[in-house]
């Protein structure tokens, strides 16, 4: 398969508006801090992917869900208050949420499913019982062709969802862990309530590349990975999935009943064509010569979240603490998401989900949720040390999207 590289996203996204100075955005409500430690409640909780859920007749009511990975999947009310907690499954790890009708899909990488939960009508007045969980027991492996296979953790890992407005098929597209395969699946209605998924097609994505100075190079990683895929969204008025290649750059891919078409690689990170090599003593990625300069000039890896409002994508820049706004002409302008009254800042984002409808009055354009991988102050253990604090954040969207 022939790969072409373009620096510009594709003409059906709309035009934006022109790039301009604008003060960065703080966060509004954040949610309580996770903590990854055995001891916290919930346990081994780290705050990866939100989605946002947006109650037809009564906006206020909407619902904010977030993956905590062991901690199992969370659900709030626009003021960022918890209302359900809910745990993994045996050796369970939620990773990545999205919400297509009145249900929310999540990848479980710890047993490569795909989780199904129902979200109650009555929105966040439902409180602790928002979420239901109707998943298929009969659920086969997304990725594995046998249990023993899940157990090597090449899983289920990105999940975006969406519903096709020509067909009203429920997609959803799920990456593999460690590789660059990516499917496409569909939801299926099953008896007693329950739903399951039926493949629809696969894509594997490169794992090297040939550059404009005639070298071949590849993503540096430990020797039997490959450069994986995360962060991923459907914009299904277009047929089209992005997904976040994360030490790659940004892909473009055609999605139809049958599977993917061309992909395009509409933006790299900073690194991409650097030299590198893995060094087995620190087990960390070292710089192994100059770099040629053949990167983008706006993302720096880890390229993870995205997420639609309109004609703009939305990425997050994990490596800097930044977002990446682009529209049908390429990227426009970046921000960073800084601490506010009574707020933190947000830093090292992965997931982030966007409403454009009005939320109420603490979010009367739309709702901007992100992760946040460094929540201050950290929680301590106790012999004081820092344990990995995490959460969400919630940001009016007219104060990101300028």
């Amino acid at each position: 398969m022939r790969i072409v590289l373009v620096p510009l996203l594709a003409a059906s996204l709309l035009t934006g508006v022109p790039a301009e100075a604008s003060t960065d955005p703080s966060p509004v409500a954040q949610t309580r801090a996770f903590v990854d430690d055995a001891g916290a409640d919930p346990a081994n909780a780290d705050a990866d992917d939100p989605a946002i859920w947006v109650h037809p007749k009564n906006p206020s009511a909407s619902v904010v869900l977030g993956t905590l990975k062991e901690g199992g999947l969370a659900a709030f009310d626009l003021k960022a208050r918890q209302l359900q907690q809910l745990a993994v499954p045996a050796g369970g790890r939620f990773n990545n949420v999205d919400v297509v009708g009145d249900l929310a899909v999540v990848s479980d990488r710890g047993r490569d499913r795909v989780r199904v939960y129902r979200i109650d009508p009555a929105g966040a007045a439902a409180g602790s019982h928002v979420l239901r969980d109707v998943t298929d027991p009969s659920a086969a492996p997304v990725f594995s062709a046998s249990e023993s296979e899940v157990d090597e953790q090449r899983t289920a890992y990105g999940l975006t969802a969406g519903r096709d407005p020509r067909t009203g098929a429920r997609w959803v597209a799920v990456t593999r862990r460690h590789e660059t395969r990516v499917a496409l699946l569909r939801l299926v209605d099953k008896p007693g309530g329950t739903v399951g998924t039926a493949p629809i097609g696969t894509i594997d994505l490169p794992s090297e590349f040939r550059l404009p100075n005639g070298e071949t190079w590849s993503p540096c990683g430990e020797p039997d990975e490959r450069p994986q895929l995360e962060g991923s969204v459907l914009d299904v008025e277009h047929r089209v999935l992005y997904t976040a290649q994360e030490d790659v750059g940004i892909w473009r891919i055609p999605v139809n009943g049958d599977g993917f078409g061309r992909p395009t690689l509409i933006d790299k990170v900073r690194s991409f064509g650097a030299p590198q090599r893995f060094d087995e003593a620190t087990e960390e990625c070292v710089a192994d010569g100059p770099d040629p300069g053949f990167g983008g000039k706006w993302l720096t890896a880890d390229a993870e979240g995205l997420t639609l409002a309109g004609g703009k994508l939305l990425a997050s820049s994990q490596g800097d603490s930044r977002f990446v706004v682009y529209d049908r002409t390429g990227p426009r302008r970046d921000f960073r998401i800084v601490a506010g009254r009574g707020t933190d800042s947000v830093e090292h984002s992965d997931g982030a989900a966007i409403a454009t409808a009005p939320l109420g009055p603490l979010f009367p354009h739309g709702l901007l949720v992100v992760h946040d991988g460094e929540r201050r102050p950290a929680a301590t253990g106790p012999s004081g040390e820092e344990l990995a604090t995490t959460g969400f954040a919630f940001v009016r969207l007219e104060t990101a999207l300028r």
